[in-house]
């Protein structure tokens, strides 16, 4: 039988006792046994949990084998276990991209490759279905081009960073600037990715296995690059909490990636990758995360060549050896250790580390810190399915009858057989979803231009015009595959996309390029492509930015446009009043000079492969435009902060950021996208007017297409709290409170005239603020839901009254085991025992308020809640027992212990793995 120990808390103690010298102890027995085969060691053996198989491996390995598999680029093979050389740094942000396949080196680019909209352009679409769709078809594509479909297959995407200043060079990598909206979609990337369906569980057709494994990065405050590795993200405690760390928060409740990658940058001066608070307090202890932890690629080495780091009560700053003893004991499992040419890596220096016992923040360092990284990394390649039978992984099979084993090659004689029709079609369809239209002003015929009105016969003149529209390669943005030949011949630029559509329609139509730029000085617009435009009954300027503006390493110093375009711009719209414009670019622009004069704007961010056939339909009117601005549109430079000011509220030179709290008119608000179609919204209803703290509230409206041709639109519903400082009726200067949150969306497509009911469940806690002072969330007593169509199209409110206080409840639950007696200071999180160990659960317990009762490293522990229920259960109890005296390691093996909270009415579970040694 196996051993169960529970124990029940009635009382306040000095510190949490969660083990058998607990008050209220009582016995149970119930469990199975099983036992490795004698022809496989444990690590070889499905019938094992992969923690267990993990720790069984890393249990065989010296401490310098150990150190090198921590590295990403690569870790080597050890042959005498089996275990191949494997590449961690890859990337598939909008499409499969690169692979890690060389040692020393960056991961090579991948050609040929489907590549999608980027992240910021299926922010647009704000649609987590369609995000799931392509993920799932990124996934598969990876399986059929790493190498043996099996190696090499945790990607370090999404980028879940919010795009708070549109001069952030990586804005294209964010699904925008709110945090709701940003996990929401990142939640189906992932699961797409991970081989789970929509509701965030494993595929029936997965066999137990992970498809690829994903990183959310970069943790925490990351959105300036100017200065990354050098400078600090400063906030106070509710502006990392309500937005920066939000997104992670929030994808971790909805899903389980693999991975979570840390930030180059400080926050509030500590470094990320060495942040305790943000890697364990936060992501572990508080957000329930238990996969592995990377830094970003040296941002261990920028610990000390970048920030020039002193830990509290160091002398100096940090040296190679201790600077990767405090990421590691902080808990960042993985080094990216190619980036910026890290030559002191975790698998050169943490042998060290061990052998001086290096203090650290969490303790003086030791072997037990490698022991818990390698266990989560091992647990993941085991997920993959590295190490079993290749029959027994589905993803494996199909990939090789898609394509044939050992038959694809990273070089053009792969002729893009991977780029199949059905991918092709989709980044055109995700392409046509993303694009957003700006605005549809009256023609001098007194209709509105979009769609054009192509007649079916006769001569029909359009100009495209701008050398965006007809580049010698087209710029897919960061992390983009590479095209060859065949993949270019799969790709569909500007030109082509409009010249293709409007000669289908009208095989007499005339479709001509303009360039833009003036052959002899590119700063100036080009006079003639200006004088011709006025011919045409149609002229489309397409304008951009690329990765010349803005990319990783690299901010937008401004919103303009890069020369010449909005000369362009204003010259063409002055000659041809049937000017539409479309900016393909890295974020807002600024569109004052002209945004006036023409009528039609279109925006998407850079909109993958088949660009110019999505925009050809939205023009057409093949596609009815139904994407929708993820991020404020700010109107110029006057309207920004400082790029490096983290703080988001109004402040003396700072007028705000995001929809949030900006307090100017921006051009175009956050939520803003038209369309052909014209949506009536009803009145907003609420199944009730008052809740208390621990409820939730039904919001419904009837949404109906009063037009004749069918469309999608984007029903958003939004809150803004009616708490008043001193109870007064009006809102201080200095309030904390942004003016509105998203509280929650649907995309909804509607046939001509037809309604629908839209409902939107709303629990009071996603309502709540941090509270710094009792460090929790609260919620306020009185709030305003608004139905509308962006930010500030409000159509409808209601007023919500909440009483009460959130009642902490079980959110979730982390254990950190150590041997009992071992140094109390130390935070490592133990795998490896001798038999007769007695072994400390150290259990920390997240409460739906945001607190946390328990362990914790930081040693500010709460009491555990009386009538909290905290029980124990050892799978395997020959290996480890649980009795009346508590947890004990026994006889040698390994076996998982669950962790179970019980506390009003609410369960939640955790395990540890223990590996239990023979003493040899």
């Amino acid at each position: 039988m196996t051993d169960h120990l529970e124990v029940i808390v009635r009382t306040r103690r000095r510190r949490p006792l969660l083990l058998a010298t607990a008050l209220g102890l009582c016995i149970a027995c119930a469990g199975a046994n099983a036992s490795a085969t004698a022809a496989a060691p444990v690590y070889r053996d499905p019938s094992y949990a992969p923690a267990e198989r993990a720790a069984d491996l890393v249990s065989r390995m010296t401490v310098q084998e150990k150190a090198q598999q921590l590295t990403s680029s690569r870790a080597p093979a050890i042959p005498r276990l089996g275990v191949k050389a494997y590449g961690w740094w890859n990337e598939a942000i909008h499409g499969v991209s690169r692979e890690q396949t060389e040692d020393g080196a960056a991961p090579a680019d991948l050609v040929n490759t489907t590549s999608y909209p980027v992240s910021l352009s299926m922010g647009s679409t704000w649609d987590p279905e369609l995000v799931h769709e392509v993920a799932d078809q990124v996934s598969d594509e990876a399986r059929e081009v790493v190498r043996d479909n099996r190696y090499d297959l945790n990607f370090y995407s999404p980028t879940i960073n919010l795009g708070r200043d549109p001069r952030w060079g990586r804005n294209d990598e964010t699904y925008g600037e709110d945090p709701k909206l940003t996990a929401a979609l990142a939640t189906q990337y992932i699961n797409g990715m991970e081989g789970r369906g929509r509701d965030g569980e494993p595929r029936p057709d997965s066999g137990g296995y992970l498809k690829t494994s994903t990183t959310i990065k970069h943790f925490a405050a990351n959105n300036s690059e100017y200065n990354r590795t050098t400078g600090s993200s400063d906030m106070d405690e509710s502006t990392l909490r309500e937005y920066y760390a939000k997104p992670f928060e929030q994808v971790l409740e909805q899903t389980r990636p693999a991975s979570i990658m840390t930030a180059y940058n400080r926050v509030n001066n500590v470094p990320a990758t060495a942040s305790t608070h943000l890697i364990d307090t936060l992501a572990r202890k508080t957000f329930g995360f238990r996969g592995f932890l990377t830094t970003d690629c040296d941002s261990a080495r920028e610990m000390q060549h970048g920030h020039h780091w002193q830990p509290p009560g160091h002398d100096e700053p940090v040296g190679p050896v201790e600077r990767n003893a405090y990421a590691n004991a902080a808990g960042v499992d993985l080094n990216c250790n190619q980036g910026l040419h890290d030559e002191h890596h975790y698998g050169n220096t943490l042998p060290t580390a061990v052998e001086l016992g290096t203090p650290t923040a969490n303790g003086t360092y030791t072997e037990d810190f490698l022991d818990s990284s390698l266990v989560r990394l091992f647990t993941n390649r085991i997920r993959l399915g590295e190490f079993d039978d290749d029959a027994n992984n589905p993803w494996v099979q199909q990939a090789r009858e898609r394509v044939p084993r050992g038959s694809w090659e990273n070089s053009e004689a792969n002729n893009a057989v991977t780029q199949t029709g059905e991918r092709l079609d989709l980044a055109r369809r995700a392409g046509s979803e993303a694009l957003v239209l700006l605005k549809n002003g009256s023609t001098s015929g007194g209709k509105q231009l979009l769609p054009l009105d192509v007649p079916r016969s006769g001569p029909f003149r359009v100009a495209v015009i701008g050398d965006y529209a007809d580049p010698e390669q087209m710029y897919l943005g960061g992390y983009s595959s590479e095209q060859g030949p065949s993949g270019r011949a799969n790709s569909v630029n500007g030109l082509e996309g409009v010249k293709q559509a409007i000669e289908r329609i009208n095989p007499q139509a005339t479709v001509d390029f303009l360039p833009g730029a003036d052959p002899k000085d590119p700063a100036r617009a080009n006079a003639e492509s200006i004088r011709k435009a006025a011919d045409y009954d149609t002229a489309v300027v397409y304008a951009g930015t690329d990765d010349d503006h803005a990319e990783e390493e690299k901010d937008r110093a401004t919103l303009r446009l890069p020369e010449p375009q909005t000369e362009l711009i204003e010259g063409v719209a002055h000659r041809n009043p049937n000017t539409a414009v479309y900016l393909e670019t890295v974020g807002a622009v600024d569109v004052t000079r002209f945004a006036d004069d023409v009528p039609a704007l279109l925006w998407s961010s850079y909109n993958g492969q088949r660009k110019g056939q999505a925009l050809a339909d939205v023009l057409t009117g093949e596609h009815n435009p139904s994407g929708h601005l993820p991020f404020t549109w700010y109107r110029g430079d006057a309207q920004l902060g400082r790029l490096g000011d983290y703080d988001i509220r109004p402040h003396q030179g700072h007028p705000g950021s995001t929809y949030q709290y900006f307090r100017g008119e921006p051009s175009y608000p956050f939520g803003h996208g038209l369309s052909y179609s014209d949506f009536d919204y009803g009145e907003l209803r609420l199944d009730r007017d008052h809740i208390d703290a621990d409820g939730t509230v039904i919001a419904r409206a009837t949404i109906t297409n009063r037009s004749d041709t069918a469309g999608s639109d984007v029903v958003q519903l939004y809150s803004s709290s009616l708490q008043r400082a001193g109870g007064s009726q009006q809102r201080s200067g200095d309030d904390p409170r942004p003016d509105k949150r998203l509280a929650a969306f649907q995309k909804v497509r509607l046939e001509p005239g037809e309604s629908r009911e839209v409902t939107f469940r709303v629990p009071a806690r996603d309502l709540a603020f941090f509270d710094e002072q009792h460090d929790r969330y609260a919620v306020d007593d009185a709030y305003r839901l608004q139905l509308a169509g962006s930010s500030t199209d409000v159509a409808d409110e209601r007023r919500l009254n909440v009483t009460g206080e959130l009642v902490p409840k079980p959110q979730s639950v982390a254990v950190t085991p150590q041997a009992t007696g071992d140094p109390e200071d130390s935070n490592a999180s133990r795998v490896m025992y001798e038999p007769g160990t007695d072994i400390d659960p150290r259990l920390t317990v997240a409460m739906s308020d945001g607190t946390r009762r328990g362990y914790d490293a930081e040693g500010t522990a709460a009491q555990l809640p009386p009538g909290m229920r905290i029980s124990y259960e050892s799978n395997r109890p020959e290996v480890v027992r649980v009795d009346r005296a508590g947890v004990h390691a026994g006889s040698a093996g390994v076996a998982t212990v669950t962790a179970t909270v019980e506390y009003r009415g609410r369960t939640q579970q955790a395990s540890f793995t223990v590996r239990v040694g023979d003493g040899s």
